[in-house]
């Protein structure tokens, strides 16, 4: 069958203006992945438009019904992850702790699919050559390590981020959540789902909304 070099230009054009449409529209991620779902818009919409649009059997509104489908798909995916708990730690998964107070929680590593020699480099990488020196380790959703040593002073990840409560800072500051919901509270904030982020550093906490 003979390509259509029209068609193929009408395609190709379409695509890159659907991607320029998610990336402006779902935000940025996608040019540098977080998640699990920032990775599968890239190798979805990738494989859509680089498999359909050589093939001449599926026409111009094919390939455009195909084009809005998935991004109706992309963007009830990314609404339900804003809104909803279940479907964002299905969606993005949790950071797992994987070294507390100096030691390894190996359950953990192997939970998260990290293994010890991995967990060194990444932390050799950071010029940290001992797990003792570590008091807090966390493995982030994106796979790189947020460490805090035994002699920083204060916190370098949020206790609260969108809307949902880091349990090992609070552990790490010996403090529970009635006292993060009453800190809240005394901000003006009703629940902690109100809260984009949440901020302790030097003892104190710093509050940022979603209506700010």
């Amino acid at each position: 069958m003979q390509l259509d070099y029209t068609e193929l230009f009408i395609k190709f054009a379409l695509g890159i203006l659907t991607l320029i449409i998610q990336i402006n529209i779902f935000g940025k991620t996608n040019l540098a992945p977080t998640t699990a779902l920032d990775q599968l818009q890239n190798y979805v919409l990738g494989g859509v438009i680089g498999g359909i649009i050589y093939n001449p059997s599926i026409k111009v509104l094919q390939f455009l019904l195909v084009l809005i489908v998935w991004t109706l798909v992309v963007f009830i995916l990314k609404f339900s992850r804003e809104h909803n708990t279940w479907v964002r730690n299905l969606i993005d998964g949790k950071p797992v702790q994987v070294i507390k107070n100096g030691h390894v929680l190996v359950d953990n590593c192997l939970k998260a699919g990290i293994s010890a020699n991995e967990l060194m480099f990444k932390l050799r990488s950071r010029g940290i050559y001992s797990v003792s020196k570590v008091k807090n380790c966390i493995f982030e959703q994106n796979g790189q390590l947020t460490v805090i040593e035994n002699d920083e002073a204060n916190i370098r990840f949020p206790i609260i981020s969108d809307g949902q409560i880091n349990y090992d800072v609070l552990e790490l500051i010996h403090k529970n959540e009635n006292w993060l919901k009453e800190q809240a509270k005394k901000a003006g904030f009703n629940d902690i789902g109100d809260v984009f982020l949440g901020e302790y550093n030097s003892g104190k906490l710093n509050f940022t909304g979603y209506d700010e």
